[in-house]
């Protein structure tokens, strides 16, 4: 039986249509379509008398339904959801009750059931009918609503809880998700970066490692940490996580070399605050022994980006090699390559631009630099395989990456248009 995933919000014509296209497949002798269909129905299955009710059956099983039934019913409870259509709520709740414990998507959902669903989404009506109606799971709704921002549905949830104690952990979800808003509303409640024993629990290493790209909401969010006690080293890497220009100002007066360091892993993501490796703490280009000018195009900093070249910043300063020659990239590679790109190719309708490449190459880059890199995406995104990239520039580090959803096509343009082209293998 393959495994599908439901999407947030799914569609019913859309399903229909992968049922029909599935029993077309099984008649037709797909030997995996047979075999879905097969499995569906535990017996053996003359392809010929498949029928539309065999493909239904075996499609909600592949998305973790019991039957099309409770897929359709899925379908109708998400949408009404998203509608918020209180009286359509109300008549599926009612006629099943079963469902208001059961995760909205079928599947195992960071979304929850009904009512933590309706947080994700703001729906405080439908809260509140779900709540009236014996839905209880508010601890998780919570955690959701300050996750997206939700502040008065959080607010609502709390006074439905019995305004306790925020638990050790509930700042993670806002800080993935880099929400200053959801982040200041769990401080007002009560969160603390640390407990009884003075231990930090500010999940900094959330912050710096999540896959959010919101630089003014993250500058934000540690400063909120640092402001109740918590203690960032005070390095230059740390300086540019938190927007600092000041505390960077300070470091190029006691490091004239400042500007031409190659900072490791662990200087970027310092394991004592709680970070990981480098599959794990999601970025684009690779970042180990990189330079600041480095960071700053994956983290989005354009205003620091600046400072730096203002200051004699080599713009094609490169990245440390490592033992087996792979690394000295130039920033310009991390423009054409970044977790910003993911969320501009992943976003809907949002302005495609490279606004990091037009400055690098405004002040000189080199389009036709030249480098060896090897990366491991994190297992988030699919596919978590170590690959190799040789001696390639800038145009064919993005014509080759192997997840074009990091990649920009504008500042490939850009590049070309200067000059730049791509090496062949």
């Amino acid at each position: 039986m393959s495994a599908r995933h439901l999407p947030v919000r799914p569609d019913l014509g859309t399903l229909e249509r992968e049922a029909e296209q599935l029993l077309q497949a099984a008649r037709a002798g797909d030997a995996d379509a047979l075999a879905e269909l097969t499995t569906a129905r535990s017996g053996a299955l003359d392809p010929a008398r498949a029928t539309i009710d065999d493909a239904r059956l075996a499609l909600a099983q592949s998305y973790q339904a019991p039957s099309w039934e409770r897929l359709v019913l899925a379908c109708d409870l998400v949408d009404a959801i998203w509608r918020d259509d209180l009286a359509a709520v109300r008549t599926l709740v009612t006629a099943h009750p079963e469902i208001i414990g059961e995760n909205a998507l079928v599947r195992p959902s960071n979304w929850g059931p009904p009512l933590t669903y309706a947080a994700n989404l703001g729906r405080d009506r439908i809260i509140r009918l779900l709540y009236d109606l014996g839905a209880r799971d508010l601890r998780s709704a919570l955690d959701r609503a300050a996750l997206q921002s939700r502040i008065e549905t959080a607010r609502l949830l709390y006074d439905l809880m019995g305004r306790p104690p925020i638990p050790e952990g509930a700042l993670g979800g806002p800080a993935y998700t880099l929400s200053e808003h959801g982040t200041a509303l769990l401080f007002e409640l009560g969160a603390r970066v640390t407990d009884d024993a003075g231990r930090s629990r500010a999940p900094v290493d959330v912050v710096l490692e999540t896959d959010s790209r919101k630089p003014a909401a993250k500058h934000a969010i540690l400063q909120m940490y640092v402001a109740r006690g918590v203690d960032l080293p005070d390095t230059a890497p740390m300086a540019l996580h938190r927007g600092r220009i000041d505390l960077l100002e300070r470091h190029l007066e006691r490091d004239p070399d400042l500007l031409w360091r190659q900072f490791t892993h662990e200087e970027i993501y310092p394991p004592a605050l709680g970070c990981h490796d480098e599959v794990l703490a999601t970025h684009g280009t690779p970042l180990a022994g990189a330079t600041l000018l480095h960071m700053c195009m994956d983290y989005g900093e354009l205003e620091i980006a600046r400072w730096l070249l203002d200051r004699g910043m080599d713009v094609d300063a490169p990245a440390a090699l490592d033992a087996d020659g792979f690394g000295g990239h130039t920033a310009l590679f991390a423009t054409v390559v970044s977790q910003m790109n993911f969320w501009m190719n992943y976003g809907a309708g949002g302005p495609k631009e490279a606004p990091f490449t037009q400055l690098l190459l405004e002040r000189g880059a080199d389009p036709n630099a030249r480098a060896s890199l090897r990366k491991q995406l994190h297992p988030g995104y699919g596919d978590d395989t170590l690959r190799e990239y040789r001696d390639v520039t800038p145009l064919s580090w993005g014509a080759r990456f192997h997840n074009k959803l990091f990649v920009s096509e504008p500042a490939m343009r850009l590049i070309e248009e200067r000059g730049g082209a791509e090496m062949r293998k």
